[in-house]
């Protein structure tokens, strides 16, 4: 029996441990059109995606780790009563090591455009639409995700290594696999909790 698209939404839940394999090219196909059918007022298209798989994971990692260097040498630089801590060879490696948590990562850009009806946070909003869509269609397809960001969705040097212009911003890193393990339970929310009649 096939799960209603109701209960698909009422069942989302993140998976943060993934591993291969990732959505084939169909599938993904197919992921990757759900994200475009995000509200998009004006149809501006404000948002692009980066895929990235294979090898080109490690090249995100060396990017994370020569961010995280810059970052903590600047903030050297800029209190030298509180100097950063020291990148130790640990934590190195778990900056290299952040993009191998799932066999693909999609990064979320929104990229913004001027236009006197739809302000950047509305553009913003529909970029993270299409994560949305795209976790919901991953899990319809019997694969999972998670929407991580962090210091280096917001890290200029991380922004500058993926190409992003003025104009853009880094919403999410997508990670993509065949979940492992089961599911943490679902929390039963109420949502009298979060709803109410304006009168």
């Amino acid at each position: 029996m096939k799960t209603s698209l109701v209960e698909l939404l009422c069942q989302r839940v993140s998976f943060p441990r993934l591993t291969e394999p990732a959505p084939n090219k169909q599938e993904l196909d197919l992921v990757l059109k759900s994200a475009l059918r995000a509200p998009d007022h004006m149809r501006l298209r404000p948002w692009r995606y980066l895929i990235i798989e294979g090898d080109a994971r490690h090249k995100l990692g060396e990017l994370f780790l020569s961010s995280a260097k810059l970052s903590s040498e600047d903030q050297v630089v800029q209190s030298k009563e509180n100097p950063a801590e020291e990148m130790t060879e640990i934590k190195a490696e778990k900056f290299k090591s952040m993009p191998m948590r799932a066999p693909m990562l999609i990064v979320a850009i929104a990229s913004l455009v001027d236009h006197p009806k739809v302000p950047h946070e509305e553009q913003m909003l529909s970029c993270g639409v299409g994560v949305g869509y795209m976790l919901l269609a991953l899990q319809a397809l019997g694969y999972g995700g998670v929407w991580r960001t962090g210091d280096m969705a917001l890290d200029k040097h991380v922004c500058e290594g993926l190409g992003l212009k003025s104009n853009e911003s880094i919403i999410s890193f997508l990670y993509i696999g065949t979940p492992v393990g089961e599911p943490k339970p679902l929390p039963n929310i109420n949502p009298q909790d979060f709803f109410s009649d304006w009168k």
